[in-house]
């Protein structure tokens, strides 16, 4: 699978789940907060004509003459959010299109400001490894479309 920006998010949120998505086990589509998530999206961009837009293996939320942005249902994993902004940046920069990110977010939980410095090949390393990463065990996974796979 070519990375794209769906396993940029996952890879700093879980890399079990980036593996697994990655390796093509998607669970989302039973998720509830998927589900949800998608739903706010939809509603929010429903009459923009500048929502939705696929390029090469991305789909890009919003794009506007000045921004391109990111909507995210929660704050609950920013640096996840943003490495996943920084990279559709990058790919629009490739094709000549420059644009300041924005990441809009629809519910307010939580802040979390830090951030991580990451090439695109350690996922491509990590996709091609035959050991699926350890469980994170961590409060987040509760909301996640794997639980069942990791848990049960």
């Amino acid at each position: 699978m070519e990375v794209n920006g769906t396993l940029i998010n996952y890879y700093f949120h879980c890399q079990r789940q980036c593996y697994l998505h990655g390796n093509r086990l998607n669970l989302e589509d039973e998720s509830e907060n998927v589900k949800i998530g998608k739903a706010l999206h939809e509603e929010k961009y429903k009459d923009d004509k500048n929502s939705e837009i696929a390029i090469d293996n991305i789909r890009l939320d919003k794009l506007t003459a000045k921004y391109l942005t990111e909507t995210k249902k929660s704050d609950a994993d920013l640096v996840a959010a943003k490495w996943q902004l920084l990279y559709y940046l990058k790919i629009l920069k490739s094709k000549g299109i420059i644009r300041k990110g924005r990441i809009e977010v629809i519910e307010k939980n939580k802040q979390n400001k830090s951030f991580i410095e990451v090439e695109l090949t350690e996922i491509e390393e990590l996709l091609e490894n035959d050991e699926i990463p350890p469980v994170l065990n961590e409060s987040k996974c509760k909301k996640c479309a794997y639980y069942a796979y990791c848990y049960i």
